[in-house]
């Protein structure tokens, strides 16, 4: 049986931390940030982690970590 092949999309947009959580950069910050307020720039460089037990749990399978 040929082994797993991690899914390459969820490895550049999800990363597991060592406690387990998984997080992921928010959209909205690559360009066009010149009519996009202050405020929402600073609270899309803060990064996201996932709440849902089961979204984490799928997430963790394609990366396979």
């Amino acid at each position: 049986m040929p082994k797993m092949k991690t899914k390459t999309g969820a490895k550049k947009r999800f990363k597991v931390k060592k406690n387990g959580d998984v997080t992921y950069s928010k959209m909205n910050r690559r360009h066009i940030l010149t009519k996009k307020h202050t405020k929402r720039q600073r609270a899309n460089r803060k990064g996201g982690t996932l709440s849902s037990d089961k979204q984490a749990k799928t997430i963790k399978s394609l990366i396979q970590k």
